[in-house]
């Protein structure tokens, strides 16, 4: 019998969409639902789970009470058992809390489901005694122990039940300050290591820091932008290769956000998904997005302004991806990732996606969903 150790935070990632830029601390748990946030852990954890129903007489999930795993287990009917029970309002010592409990009762894998605020917390009881897997479910992804996306987790858990050998490596435990994150700084710091599966297909790299060094590149990829922008609305996403086209025409730029251009003129700064669809509703409009170094994700991290329902919006089509080519060849051929919560989103923009890396100089990349 397998016997998974689950633990979700129920409120990982609740401000992403609203451009609150993380969820730590319940001020802005609360903020984040008087505003009508959504929880999206439980979600997220379901999608994990469901390529392991076919498996359900081989294990049992040992989890905490509530929200933080035991509704979601046995509501798709798997063997469980509450090994902690959190008061009403989870916080962070209620993770650690079940940390513990799940080293006591040997569970093989440790599987959770939030940002890197929840990864902090498992590994500081945790450590490397236990083999965990992150289901990525937060605002703030940069550490090397999350799967790329929901149902990547799923299946290297699957390969664990079926008794396939799975070698294990070190990664690291990484983490940001928010009151800086939503200033616009960025300020990683390590926490230390835990043990993940080394599926290398399924499991991200540690998110790449800093500011691109090749200012002349950034330049051309700027130009380019710029002399193919008209009428339309521009939803300029996160990152610093966008930052360099905000830059060019001498706009303000929300580093880690989503701002809204017209006609080379700022509308509107760090716009939440509603206002987004706001401004968009019955407009023609085009994205301008770059990939996370290190990671190749283009949707889902950092970025969750840009929901299901803005994307489908704006249309595949009007997806301008931007990205200097030592970016794109730090991923050493992997594909870039897309990972927006909505599968049938996420299928539809596979396949080869055109890069803009320079001035009139594009190239030809592939996208992909892990299966």
């Amino acid at each position: 019998m397998f016997k998974l150790g689950l633990i979700i935070n129920p409120y990982a990632g609740i401000g992403g969409a609203l451009a609150l830029k993380g969820s730590d601390g319940p001020e802005i748990r609360q903020k984040a639902l008087d505003m009508g946030a959504r929880q999206l852990a439980p979600e997220r954890t379901a999608q994990a789970l469901e390529l392991l129903k076919p498996y359900q007489s081989q294990m049992k999930i040992i989890t905490a009470a509530g929200e933080m795993g035991e509704d979601l287990s046995r509501q798709m009917g798997f063997d469980t058992e509450v090994c902690y029970r959190p008061p009403a309002q989870t916080e962070a010592e209620d993770t650690e809390h079940t940390a513990r409990e799940l080293l006591k009762h040997n569970v093989d894998l440790l599987l959770f489901a939030g940002g890197d605020g929840t990864a902090r917390n498992i590994c500081a009881v945790v450590d490397e005694s236990l083999p965990v897997l992150g289901i990525p479910a937060g605002c703030k992804i940069h550490s090397g122990v999350y799967c790329v996306t929901p149902k990547a987790a799923g299946r290297v858990v699957e390969k664990l039940v079926k008794g396939e050998l799975v070698s294990l490596h070190q990664a690291e435990v990484m983490d940001i300050d928010e009151q800086g994150f939503r200033q616009g700084v960025v300020k990683a710091r390590r926490f230390g290591e835990m043990q993940v599966p080394a599926e290398l297909q399924y499991v991200q790299a540690v998110k790449m820091g800093g500011r691109e060094s090749e200012e002349l590149v950034l330049d051309d990829i700027a130009a380019h932008v710029i002399e193919q922008m008209d009428d339309e609305i521009y939803l300029m996403g996160s990152g610093s290769t966008v930052a360099a086209v905000m830059e060019s025409m001498g706009l303000e730029n929300t580093l880690l956000g989503v701002d809204l251009v017209q006609h080379q003129q700022l509308l509107l700064s760090d716009a939440t998904a509603e206002q987004l669809l706001e401004a968009i509703k019955g407009k023609p409009a085009r994205l301008i997005i770059t990939l996370i170094g290190g990671q190749g994700h283009i949707f889902g991290r950092g970025n969750q302004q840009l929901s299901s329902e803005v994307i489908r919006a704006i249309g595949k089509e009007n997806i301008l991806l931007v990205a200097t080519k030592s970016k794109l060849n730090a991923l050493n051929g992997r594909p870039l990732i897309t990972d927006t919560g909505d599968h049938l989103l996420d299928e539809a923009l596979c396949g080869l996606m055109q890069v803009i890396t320079g001035y009139h100089d594009q190239v030809l990349y592939p996208v992909q969903i892990p299966q």
